[in-house]
């Protein structure tokens, strides 16, 4: 007797499978675009003819692509620490009096172009990476607080009063039920902070960060579209990578 190929233990597992093709497929061809770039010279020198050079060769894209996840990574841990931490912070009694001021805090860290952020941090930090990670942080801010405190404030009460009555601890209540009930929409926001962050990095390139915004700041420069498309074709690859992976880490109901 032949097994059965479709029960629902099957199913699940090769569904799951299924469910990561995108990103990896997505990651994969960021990968080999970054390693390749030099392949496609012909393509680019269909854009820029006239060019003596149409592949960006000042750095790697390797390593441009390294520095600028790692940019974005160190932004989007501590917008999401102070993000959540601040949000779950107020949610509490001892802090509910400073809910509207973290609120307006948030909203105005992302009101604030990065441009000016920049050009503020500058004078104080320096050039390099941290001026862009200051402003990354305050861009990054709002969509995590706003998620985080939607989250925590559509749990119902009365289930509250369940765990309560159960005998836990607010503690416990924060771990065991708010969290992982608000959750989706917690991670909803931390994607768009990271996706919209992904894009907003390149200015970085502007005060001397390294990262993939350097061959669209080059491009601009110089007149040379090439260099801005690879730039721009990589991060867009990269946030696509990462809101898909976001999309998968969601539960859906």
């Amino acid at each position: 007797m032949k097994p059965a190929l479709f029960n629902g233990s099957r199913i699940a597992p090769l569904s799951r499978q299924r469910n990561w093709l995108a990103p990896l497929a997505w990651l994969g061809l960021l990968l080999l675009l970054s390693a390749g770039m030099g392949q496609l010279e012909w393509l680019f020198r269909l854009i820029e003819p006239d060019m003596r050079q149409v592949i960006y060769q000042r750095a790697g894209f390797f390593a441009l692509l390294g520095q600028h996840i790692l940019v974005v990574g160190v932004a989007s841990l501590l917008a999401v620490v102070l993000g959540v931490g601040g949000a779950i912070a107020v949610t509490r009694p001892a802090g509910r009096d400073f809910l509207p001021l973290v609120s307006q805090l948030a909203s105005i860290g992302q009101t604030f172009p990065p441009v000016a952020v920049l050009a503020l941090a500058v004078p104080a930090l320096g050039f390099g990476t941290l001026p862009i990670i200051v402003a990354l942080l305050l861009y990054g801010l709002l969509p995590i607080v706003r998620n985080t405190l939607a989250g925590i404030g559509s749990i119902d009460p009365d289930v509250h009063e369940a765990a309560r009555g159960m005998g836990m601890t607010a503690g416990q209540v924060l771990r065991q039920v708010e969290l992982p009930l608000a959750a989706p929409v917690i991670l909803a926001g931390i994607r768009t902070s990271v996706t919209i962050n992904i894009a907003t990095a390149a200015l970085g390139a502007t005060v001397g960060a390294s990262n993939l915004g350097d061959p669209i700041i080059s491009g601009i420069v110089n007149g040379n579209a090439a260099y801005i498309l690879q730039g721009a074709l990589l991060i867009g690859l990269l946030a696509i990578s990462v809101d898909s992976v976001f999309e998968r880490l969601i539960p859906t109901s």
